[in-house]
């Protein structure tokens, strides 16, 4: 039976913060017990530009990277990367009126995190 309490948020594209609209790309999961902290993502460019032609990709991946980099941590990624993985959660997935934000982040519990951002990847990004 699972028994570790992870916590996740859906990273999306915003590309006018003003209408509301996005577009999902990624998973953020954290799972303290089990010293688990990843970000998955993939960019559809077609889909972000349904929404906004105009929005520069290459600034949009630049973000979507630092996510990455500060979730795997250490060198290289920066004052926030060298922080707990709680900490790093917390700084990734504060509320934020930028063209990258997250959803409200949700609990559950698992034995497997790995096996979750996958299934949450599935449902919530492809």
């Amino acid at each position: 039976m699972p028994s570790h309490v992870f916590e996740y948020a859906i990273i999306r594209v915003v590309p006018k913060v003003e209408r509301e609209e996005f577009v999902n790309v990624g998973v953020i999961l954290y799972c303290g017990p089990l010293k688990f902290l990843k970000t998955k993502v993939v960019i559809n460019e077609a889909r972000i530009h349904a929404f906004c032609k105009a929005i520069e990709l290459d600034e949009v991946r630049g973000y979507i990277q630092s996510f990455e980099r500060i979730s795997a941590g250490g060198k290289g990624s920066g004052p926030i990367g060298e922080l707990a993985p709680a900490e790093r959660f917390r700084w990734l997935t504060a509320t934020r009126s930028t063209v990258v934000q997250t959803s409200k982040v949700h609990p559950g519990i698992t034995d497997n995190p790995e096996d979750v951002l996958e299934r949450l990847f599935e449902q919530h990004v492809l």
